[in-house]
């Protein structure tokens, strides 16, 4: 994987990450102005980081990648921080999610050219 595109990853990681940030925001404090500054916040980074993950990755990968980590980190959020149940099935559908993006990480769709 070429310095960019890995680049392009890590942002896109960071995006889906933030993504999950402004969901357990909304959830986790009571108080609105802290609650919505906090959600507006995350979701400010977070296309901060989609957008530059579209200058390394095909808008394929930068989208399912930062879907991915926003579907796992909101997920194993719920589950720890406030003891929602994770059925089997989202743990498959999690696995085959991961698998899809290792897929889409290695093919060659529309990569960009690095910029150094």
């Amino acid at each position: 994987m070429a310095g960019g595109s890995r680049q392009g990853f890590s942002w896109a990681v960071a995006a889906g990450a933030n993504a999950a940030l402004a969901a357990v925001s909304a959830k986790l404090f009571s108080s609105a102005f802290f609650k919505y500054g906090l959600v507006l916040f995350f979701n400010a980074t977070m296309w901060g980081c989609y957008v530059n993950s579209l200058k390394a990755l095909s808008s394929l990968q930068a989208t399912v990648t930062n879907f991915a980590t926003n579907f796992l980190s909101s997920g194993l959020a719920g589950y720890f921080l406030f003891k929602e149940p994770l059925p089997s099935q989202w743990f498959a559908g999690a696995v085959l999610i991961v698998i899809g993006v290792i897929i889409l990480s290695k093919s060659n769709t529309e990569r960009k050219p690095s910029h150094h």
